[in-house]
C-alpha cells in the first residue's frame, strides 16, 4: 500500500536520510522515498501496517504531518528535526566514506 504524507520541518538530505533509515526499520515498511522539494514522504507498506504508527514515528523525529502541530509543540518538533537532521547528515557522510 502506497501512502503520501506531507510533513513539516523537512530541510535537506540529512533529514531525508534520518527519515528513510528510521521508517525503513519499522516492521511492514517496504520502501521509503523522501521528496525534499515537496515536503513529502512516500511510504510503501504491507496492507496491515497502521499509518498512525508511521505518522507518530515521523512526529517523534521532528517531522509531523503538515499542519498538525501548533504553538509550543511546533517549536519542540522543530528543535527535534534539527537533531534528526544532524544525525542524518553524519550517517549519510559515514555511508559515503565507508563505500
Amino acid at each position: 500500500m502506497k501512502t503520501q504524507i506531507y510533513i513539516d520541518n523537512l530541510k535537506c538530505g540529512g533529514c531525508a536520510s534520518t527519515i528513510t533509515k528510521e521508517l525503513s526499520a519499522l516492521k511492514g515498511v517496504n520502501h521509503v522515498k523522501v521528496d525534499n522539494d515537496a515536503d513529502l514522504v512516500e511510504v510503501d507498506t504491507e496492507e496491515n501496517v497502521d499509518l498512525l504508527l508511521i505518522k507518530t514515528k515521523l512526529k517523534s523525529l521532528g517531522y509531523p504531518e503538515k499542519d498538525t502541530v501548533h504553538g509550543f509543540e511546533k517549536l519542540t518538533t522543530g528543535a527535534k528535526s534539527y537533531v534528526s537532521c544532524a544525525i542524518g547528515r553524519i550517517h549519510k557522510d559515514d555511508t559515503l566514506t565507508n563505500n
